[in-house]
């Protein structure tokens, strides 16, 4: 006499494919890792009532004004007499990048000032949207500059930061709220040329030449304005010519 049929057991039913981790992080996944990286920001920006921004660029390496002065200031006070002959090349060379980033530091200020003078007349504009809101990379520098004259200014500021292993980190001073992270570098451009009202470009180095060749594509030009930084650029801001 031949066996019964086999009664199977109900199987749990697998997890939807946006609930697998495997999947998501899949090459075949990689439009739906794209679309995120435009959905989420435009969900963020919308609930914070943003209606347009102010992109700032420039380099992460140019310290403000009291880091720089007081690094060098720690040097000189260093007895140089003591040093033997490799420890003194070493601070002298250690002295001239300290005198080097102190005269470079002014750029960091007016970026800063700047920001901070931007800000505080927009806030004027009302809430509803929020316009001209100050949008850096998220990063040190000229960055951090933006968003710090930002923040002291009592206004909202957006910091794009992109995933680069040792080198970015969020600054301190970008609205918690508006802090974005990026996987891929053109959804990230995308996001500084979508909604600009206006390119400020700060000294910097390729990344900050690649930042602005690529916005200025981007950017419509009867409706963006790109301004190349210069030693009078917070000076004249709200002065009559």
């Amino acid at each position: 006499m031949s066996p019964g049929p086999v009664k199977l057991k109900p199987q749990h039913a697998p997890k939807a494919p946006h609930q697998d981790p495997q999947f998501l992080d899949s090459t075949a996944a990689r439009p739906i890792r794209i679309l995120a990286e435009y959905l989420h920001p435009l969900v963020q920006l919308k609930n914070e009532g943003i209606g347009d921004t102010i992109v700032m660029f420039g380099s992460a390496r140019i310290e403000s004004h009291e880091t720089a002065q007081g690094r060098l200031t720690r040097l000189k006070k260093t007895p140089v007499s003591k040093l033997k002959g490799a420890e003194r090349v070493k601070h002298r060379d250690a002295l001239r990048d300290a005198k080097s980033a102190l005269e470079m530091s002014r750029y960091y200020e007016e970026a800063r000032e700047l920001s901070h003078r931007i800000t505080t007349w927009a806030l004027t504009l009302g809430p509803r949207p929020r316009r001209f809101v100050i949008c850096s990379g998220g990063g040190p520098g000229i960055m951090e500059a933006a968003n710090r004259g930002a923040a002291e200014a009592g206004g909202k500021s957006i910091g794009l930061s992109i995933e680069l292993p040792h080198e970015q980190f969020a600054n301190a001073y970008i609205s918690p709220e508006l802090s974005l992270n990026f996987h891929y570098f053109f959804m990230r451009k995308l996001w500084f040329a979508q909604i600009a009202k206006a390119l400020i470009v700060f000294p910097g180095g390729f990344g900050t030449m690649d930042e602005l060749w690529k916005c200025s594509r981007c950017c419509k030009p009867e409706n963006c304005r790109a301004i190349i930084s210069s030693s009078s650029t917070a000076a004249n801001i709200g002065t009559k010519s």
